[in-house]
């Protein structure tokens, strides 16, 4: 039976303990992220002496808090005060709590033991049991921040939970620098009660959600795993990525959570037959689940490359080799529509190399007729900004604005942030993926095409691989459906 976490992830008030004045502390930090994020629920921050911190009244004891105020507890104290400090807690009808705090089955023999009685006691208490030793949970449903670090993420439909409180971290991060948002993030520390699976069956039955994404080091029981994920995958996709593959990554991840990883071999073919979606490193399992996220399902693997300038359009073209996708020869259909709208000089195959020639509409209507074409599952668009590249070398030169120079950048800025918008509607209107990329996306962030990308919503790659390899788990998904028939 699936846990009820609703009042993990979105809980009517929160009770913070061991928050000082020092902002090095944990408590202090909780509560300062809870109130800048802008949670919506009461905070009830307690420590050992009342007072005041960030403007809000410090009580000395959960005694204070009025009763059924509260149904969650963030603990940061201590490994010895904290299961008085349950207690206390569920006496006030909190029934969730998530353990930043530290000193349990990572620190030892004796740590092990103090981690037995906290999960019997969570239990007799009735009370789900996130942690210990975590960084937090985030919820932006709810505005909620409960993390020990930051950042704070935007918005979004991708829900996060890890092994390791630092790729939390990191898959907000690429939230931000993306503009893909979250829904949910966990960082499951020793999951003494709550694991890994626990999240995912939640997550899986959250209307905040649509994609989850994991990152694992260690799996106790893998058919035991096996037999939860594979109908969760049924219903909404699911990109993992591993630490320990290599052997020293296995001996580091046994140092890090205190459990052996798995063999990674047995832990592919169990993805493989799940249906989970297996990503080789982090940025290459945020980038899929932000696609997945965004994008449709292609129908297929049939792959048109469309590209302002050649070189490009080749590198797609290699990274294709070896995956699932296929860039097939234009349709004659197709080739004679793209000849209306293009010089003489341009490809007259796939990739769709327009060699400069592209006028004030000729990048919107070739997405179009690619995107539209019965014969065409998916649309690879690259050369994203490089207008408002040449507008940003006008703009910061010494004879802007004169010379036309003001009217000229202002076209080419609206140009690109044009495609971004017509790449991302196309899209939605065909049923056709678009995935877009540009290394403007890192080396430019603020250009005009990824910011517009990025506000709304939409991932742009930095290179045509990381663009095209996101892309081929898209349809390594939508061919794992269509065999099921679901």
């Amino acid at each position: 039976m699936t846990p009820d976490l609703s009042k993990l992830f979105d809980p009517k008030g929160i009770i913070i303990t061991g928050v000082s004045n020092h902002p090095g502390k944990f408590g202090f930090v909780t509560l300062h992220n809870l109130i800048v994020a802008g949670y919506h629920g009461a905070l009830f921050p307690v420590g050992r002496e009342p007072g005041e911190v960030l403007g809000r009244d410090v009580l000395g004891s959960i005694d204070d808090v009025p009763e059924g105020a509260a149904d969650m507890v963030f603990i940061c104290t201590p490994q010895a005060v904290n299961e008085d400090l349950l207690r206390a807690a569920a006496a006030k009808g909190v029934t969730a709590a998530f353990f930043a705090a530290a000193g349990y089955r990572e620190a030892g023999p004796e740590g092990v033991e103090a981690e037995r009685r906290l999960v019997t006691l969570a239990d007799e208490l009735g009370i789900a049991l996130a942690g210990p030793n975590g960084q937090g949970v985030v919820s932006t449903p709810s505005s909620m921040c409960a993390q020990i670090v930051a950042p704070y993420a935007p918005a979004g439909n991708i829900a996060v939970a890890s092994q390791s409180g630092n790729f939390v971290s990191a898959f907000l991060n690429l939230a931000h620098h993306t503009g893909v948002g979250i829904s949910r993030a966990v960082a499951a520390g020793n999951a003494a009660v709550l694991g890994i699976a626990d999240y995912l069956e939640w997550f899986t039955d959250d209307p905040e959600t649509a994609v989850s994404l994991v990152y694992i080091e260690s799996v106790d029981d893998g058919r035991a795993m096996f037999e939860r994920l594979r109908p969760l995958a049924e219903r909404k996709p699911i990109v993992v990525v591993k630490g320990g593959a290599s052997a020293a990554g296995a001996r580091a991840a046994a140092s890090h959570t205190g459990a052996l990883a798995s063999d990674d071999s047995v832990f592919d073919g169990m993805c493989r037959q799940a249906g989970l979606i297996r990503a080789r490193d982090v940025e290459e399992a945020f980038e899929a689940a932000a696609t997945l996220a965004t994008q449709p399902l292609p129908n297929g693997n049939r792959v048109v490359v469309v590209t302002t300038a050649g070189g490009w359009g080749v590198a797609a073209m290699d990274a294709m080799a070896g995956t699932t996708l296929h860039a097939a020869p234009l349709p004659h259909d197709l080739e004679a529509a793209v000849d209306e709208l293009l010089p003489p000089r341009w490809s007259k195959n796939n990739p769709i190399d327009m060699a400069g020639g592209e006028t004030r509409d000729t990048v919107p209507a070739i997405l179009e007729l690619a995107a539209a074409h019965p014969d065409v599952d998916a649309v690879v668009f690259l050369g994203l900004g490089i207008q408002s590249g040449t507008a940003a070398m006008m703009r910061a030169g010494e004879f802007y604005p004169e010379h036309g120079l003001e009217r000229i950048v202002a076209f080419h800025e609206r140009q690109d942030s044009r495609y971004a918008e017509a790449a991302a509607e196309i899209s939605a209107e065909t049923g056709t993926p678009i995935v877009v990329a540009t290394e403007l996306a890192t080396a430019h962030p603020d250009n005009p095409g990824p910011a517009t990308m990025r506000a709304n919503g939409r991932v742009c790659h930095s290179s045509a691989g990381r663009a095209v390899r996101s892309l081929d788990l898209l349809a390594r998904h939508a061919a794992w459906r269509r065999a099921r028939e679901l």
